[in-house]
């Protein structure tokens, strides 16, 4: 197991027993997520947007219009934020204030570096599509001159990252435990399923 430095910005103060800061782990949080969420300042003001992402090697790479707003700003040299949380359960507890969630989330900081090469570029996007089915990079039709030019692909280095991980039963203080209401866990799973052609 390779741990990652902690920084002031990844070291997790709140429920610091939920923080991990193993290498394998934090992968592999990421790769089965699909969907982060990237924050930057735009315009003078905090922005957050949604976006696909995808990893090769010890990078994170998302990709969007090369007009976007947010993006640009990251090209400018603005710091990113970026998040994913993948949420396994509901925590039913037997007071309201202990209710929680079963979760795995990642937090990462860093600076974007845009993809230049064509090469590079076509690589990181056909990598983005292995991510929805391996093998699809092959079957579909390989993007324009006109596409690629319209698009903008980023990777941030996985080096000031943290996870923080909630698993288990609800934690009830001691006087609730007789409390007559029912308490577990709702599990929530993420199904991806059978092609719908169209």
């Amino acid at each position: 197991m390779e741990s990652i430095a902690v920084t002031e910005r990844t070291r997790v103060r709140r429920g610091p027993k939920k923080a991990c800061y193993d290498r394998t782990t934090i992968y592999s949080i990421l790769d089965e997520a699909f969907v982060c969420h990237i924050g930057a300042t735009m315009h003078n003001t905090a922005a957050v947007q949604p976006n696909f992402h995808w990893r090769i090697g010890d990078r994170l790479y998302v990709h969007g219009s090369s007009k976007n707003g947010l993006f640009q700003s990251i090209i400018r040299g603005e710091t990113a934020c970026i998040t994913v949380t993948l949420l396994d359960g509901l925590v039913f507890a037997k007071s309201a204030f202990h209710h929680s969630a079963n979760f795995r989330s990642v937090m990462l900081y860093g600076q974007g570096e845009v993809i230049e090469g064509p090469e590079h570029k076509r690589f990181a996007l056909d990598q983005m599509l292995e991510k929805f089915s391996e093998g699809r990079s092959s079957e579909a039709r390989p993007p324009n001159e006109t596409e690629m030019k319209a698009t903008v692909v980023i990777s941030f280095p996985i080096d000031e990252v943290s996870a923080k991980i909630r698993t288990g039963p609800p934690v009830d203080d001691e006087e609730d435990l007789n409390y007559p209401t029912w308490s577990g866990v709702k599990p929530v799973t993420t199904l991806i399923g059978d092609l719908v052609s169209e």
